[in-house]
């Protein structure tokens, strides 16, 4: 299976609020004869996810997001400069979403404001060797929260068979003060307040995943995790649940053609 995995950026995972299938995913699909000819090679698709409404909420919400994952890349000028290899260096963007959060929703959050919904938009980095892989992501809030959020983590790659790939390993993930003090700090003046949440480490966890390669082009994708607050966001009084689960389902598309 020397090109059969594939990164499926798309799901960057820096908090279980935005939890997504995998930033890291791959899918199991060796490039037939007539892709490996092809300038231009993609899988699209999207995912299912079940998460918590936002970091510490003990009420879950089921949203969709993208899957992209590019196994060769023409650029005019330079050539190709992705050959669907699965060793080395490799970079892809990241996606997070995060549902509203209302003072109604809780007797913790009767202190604080209404916070609308937040998307995430970044990329991320990552370094494969055979069954082993590492990786760093970075994404910016807009609408609901402006505050950059990270995750980090490494995975054990176990090829099952030719189509069946399963991964696991553990993750953690920080965020700055904006991000912080959105989610989880308490105005002075209120019952509860003040409480003034600082940048750092935000939670600790792990995730399993399996892909499946159900034919040369469409690919299956099941994950689970979990995740647990640290530091600030677990000492905050507005956090309901300290302990959040994870789960998400996906399929793509491979799409080749030929461009210049």
């Amino acid at each position: 299976m020397t090109a059969s995995l594939r990164i499926l950026a798309g799901l960057a995972l820096a908090s279980v609020s935005s939890h997504a299938l995998a930033e890291d995913s791959f899918t199991p699909i060796d490039l037939t004869e007539d892709q490996q000819g092809k300038r231009y090679v993609v899988d699209l698709g999207v995912a299912g996810f079940v998460n918590p409404r936002y970091d510490g909420a003990s009420r879950y919400i089921i949203y969709p997001l993208p899957l992209v994952a590019f196994s060769r890349f023409y650029v005019p000028g330079i050539g190709q400069t992705k050959e669907g290899a699965t060793q080395g260096f490799y970079v892809f963007p990241s996606f997070g979403f995060i549902g509203e959060r209302k003072p109604t929703d809780g007797r913790s959050l009767a202190d604080t404001r209404r916070v609308p919904w937040a998307g995430e938009i970044g990329a991320g980095a990552g370094f494969r060797r055979d069954w082993f892989r590492a990786f760093i992501e970075a994404r910016h809030g807009f609408h609901g929260h402006h505050g950059i959020v990270g995750r980090a983590g490494v995975d054990v790659i176990t090829e099952v068979t030719d189509r069946l790939v399963f991964v696991f390993g553990p993750r953690v993930d920080a965020a700055d003060s904006s991000y912080m003090n959105t989610y989880f700090s308490i105005p002075a003046g209120t019952p509860t307040g003040p409480f003034k949440a600082q940048a750092g480490f935000k939670s600790v966890g792990a995730i399993a995943r399996v892909s499946y390669g159900l034919t040369d082009t469409i690919g299956l994708h099941l994950q689970g995790g979990y995740d647990r607050l640290v530091g600030d966001a677990e000492d905050s009084p507005v956090t309901q649940n300290d302990n959040m689960w994870s789960f998400g389902v996906g399929a793509t598309y491979r799409f080749s053609w030929d461009m210049f």
